[in-house]
C-alpha cells in the first residue's frame, strides 16, 4: 500500500517487503520523512521484514490539521495504530527516531498488546528526559524547545532565504548535507513547517510525554556526540523499562538512521530475536503486564 486514512486524514507511506512477513515500523523525527530510513530499509527487508515507513502527521500533505491540538500524542498514538489497521498487521516491531521515538515509547506502553519490540534511537525515554530537567544539562539541550512555542516567527527564521537556518542547523547537527537540502525542501511545502513544528506546540496542551512504563524487548541507540539529549536522560530512562532492555551507544551524533543504517539494523534485530525467545515455540504472545505504574507517568494526555 502507498498510504492510509484516518479522520479524514492521507498519509504516505512507504510499504516494502512480502506481505505476509513479520511488519516492522519505522517512525521519523523532525523535520523528516520516511526518507530518513532508506538506507535501513533494505537490511529489514532482507533479514524477511515488511518495512512500513510512514510519512506522519503533518509531514504528509494530505495529513496536516490546523491547530497544535491535532498534534497531541494520543492523535499520534493512534495514527500508528491505523497504520497497523490498514496493513493488515496485528502487531508490529516498532522503530522510532527523534520524536518517532517518543511515539514509539508511548505506543508501546499504550498499546503493548500491539507491539513485538521497541528499538528507538536518540531518544532518551520522555519522562526520563523531564526528570532530568532540573537535574543536568537536558534543559539547555532542549532550550528550543521553548523557542518553537512563538506563533509564526519560527517558521520564518528558519525558511529565511530558502531555508538556509534550518539547513544550516541540520548540517551542524551532523545530518549530512545532501540529507538536509532534501528536509529543507520537504519543509518548505505549503503548511508543512507549521505542521511539524505543532508537535512541540502541542506539548503545553497536555501530558503530550506521558509515556508509561514499557513491557516490551527494548533495545535504546544513542550517539555519544548527541547533542540533544544529556546523559542524565538516557540512564534515567532504565527504570522505566520492565521488559528485556538492552543500552547500544555509538560513537555517532543524532542522525543513526543516515549515518549508522547497519547499526540500526544489528539493533532491531536484536530486539526481534529477544522477542521471539520470548515467545518461545511460536504461540500467541500474551502481553506483560507491568506492576502498578507511578501516577506521574500515567498514558493520559
Amino acid at each position: 500500500m502507498d498510504s492510509f486514512t484516518r479522520d479524514g486524514l492521507t498519509f504516505d507511506v512507504r510499504d516494502t517487503g512480502p506481505a505476509g512477513a513479520p511488519t516492522v515500523v519505522c517512525l521519523h523525527g523532525f523535520p523528516q520523512d520516511a526518507r530518513s530510513f532508506d538506507a535501513v530499509v533494505p537490511g529489514l527487508v532482507a533479514a524477511g521484514f515488511r518495512v512500513l515507513a510512514p510519512d506522519q502527521r503533518g509531514y504528509s500533505p494530505g495529513a496536516r490539521p490546523a491547530g497544535r491540538r491535532a498534534y497531541v500524542l494520543r492523535e499520534l498514538v493512534a495514527d500508528v495504530e491505523a497504520l497497523l489497521d490498514a496493513a493488515g498487521a496485528e502487531r508490529a516491531h516498532v522503530v522510532g527516531h527523534d520524536w518517532g521515538g517518543a511515539v514509539g515509547w508511548a505506543f508501546a506502553s499504550r498499546r503493548r498488546e500491539r507491539t513485538a519490540s521497541l528499538t528507538v534511537l536518540s531518544t532518551a525515554h520522555p519522562a526520563a528526559m523531564v526528570r532530568a530537567l532540573t537535574r543536568s544539562s537536558q534543559a539547555l539541550r532542549s532550550a528550543y524547545v521553548g523557542g518553537f512555542q512563538v506563533p509564526w516567527l519560527p517558521e520564518r527564521l528558519l525558511l529565511a532565504r530558502g531555508g538556509a537556518a534550518l539547513r544550516r542547523a541540520l548540517v551542524r547537527s551532523g545530518l549530512p548535507e545532501h540529507l538536509a537540502e532534501h528536509d529543507v525542501r520537504r519543509m518548505q511545502e505549503p503548511g508543512a513547517l507549521t505542521a511539524a513544528l505543532g508537535w512541540y506546540r502541542a506539548i503545553p496542551l497536555g501530558r503530550r510525554f506521558a509515556a508509561g512504563e514499557v513491557c516490551v524487548p527494548t533495545v535504546l541507540v544513542t550517539g555519544r556526540q548527541d547533542r540533544f539529549f544529556a546523559p542524565a536522560s538516557v540512564e534515567g530512562t532504565r527504570p522505566l523499562v520492565r521488559g528485556p532492555y538492552e543500552h547500544r551507544p555509538l560513537a555517532a551524533g543524532h542522525w543513526l538512521p543516515e549515518t549508522r543504517p547497519g547499526d540500526v539494523v544489528e539493533a532491531v534485530l536484536a530486539a526481534v530475536r529477544t522477542a521471539d525467545a520470548e515467545r518461545g515455540d511460536g504461540a500467541a504472545p500474551v502481553p506483560p503486564v507491568c506492576p502498578q505504574q507511578d501516577s506521574n507517568l500515567q498514558p493520559t494526555d
